[in-house]
């Protein structure tokens, strides 16, 4: 009878430090995978299931479009040349991060790259990841033009423009769950994007529309975005950030007429002798 109720006082004593707390966790790892909050769910499963983590393209936080961006530019550098230019790297984020101070979404921890390519091109990608051929570098005359296509790619980051063309292609595609995408879909559709550059009309506009708001506050020339699209668009080959909907006619008027608006210009950035000395 003694030992029964030593045994019957240990069990009781399991029961409250290890039965109850344990029920306790499964209950609340059960409610928040079932509940309809898909970011606080998504947030627990890398924890539940190391190596896999899902992203709902719909509810995407800034510290999970970052890290996207991350993993992007460890694919992209596989694809694209990034230059060992030091002085020349450092200028462009210097004009960078002028740039990042004036953008609305001034918190993410803009990355700013140089790749070895005469086209002149420029993308950017999630998580505030710019990269600049050297061949735009070349064509701008001075670095008030240059920073105008830096901070037309950053108001597609600003709009998240990217963010909603993966979400589109990923239901185009049949790949969508309820939950999401998984990291490694997330990352090869946004790659993919991000180098074939297919934008929307209304996309296109809306990044250049920040894109001047960032160049004008951060104290640039604004009348240099307009001056280099026209420049490029004497060329026999259209850059192909130019050559996508809407035509460089139509994107120089409309930015014309934003300009014209404005309450004062600034000249800043327009020395072309200065900027040659540093190409």
């Amino acid at each position: 009878m003694i030992n029964c109720n030593k045994f019957l006082a240990s069990y009781r004593v399991w029961r409250r430090r290890w039965l109850y707390p344990l029920i306790s966790v499964i209950v609340a790892i059960s409610l928040c995978l079932s509940t309809p909050l898909p970011s606080q769910a998504i947030d627990l499963l890398p924890l539940l299931f190391k190596g896999v983590q899902v992203f709902q393209l719909s509810n995407l936080s800034t510290r999970q479009e970052v890290e996207l961006g991350r993993q992007m530019n460890n694919e992209l550098r596989q694809e694209v040349r990034i230059s060992r230019n030091r002085q020349l790297t450092s200028y462009i984020e210097e004009v960078g991060r002028r740039l990042a101070a004036n953008s609305d979404r001034s918190n993410i921890p803009y990355t700013f790259q140089v790749v070895e390519d005469d086209a002149v091109n420029a993308f950017a990608t999630l998580g505030g990841f710019v990269y600049i051929n050297t061949g735009l570098i070349q064509a701008a005359e001075n670095e008030a033009e240059l920073a105008s296509v830096i901070g037309h790619e950053m108001g597609h980051i600003e709009g998240k423009h990217l963010v909603k063309q993966m979400r589109q292609r990923a239901i185009a595609s049949g790949i969508a769950t309820a939950t999401g995408l998984n990291r490694s879909q997330a990352v090869a559709i946004g790659v993919d994007l991000a180098l074939n550059r297919p934008r929307s009309r209304q996309d296109e506009y809306d990044a250049d529309t920040r894109g001047l708001r960032i160049l004008t506050q951060a104290g640039y020339a604004p009348s240099a975005m307009v001056s280099f699209m026209k420049k490029l668009q004497g060329r026999s080959v259209i850059p192909t950030f130019l050559s996508t909907h809407p035509g460089a006619s139509d994107r120089i008027k409309s930015l014309q007429r934003q300009i014209d608006s404005l309450p004062s210009h600034s000249n800043d950035g327009l020395d072309n002798a200065a900027y040659k000395k540093i190409e």
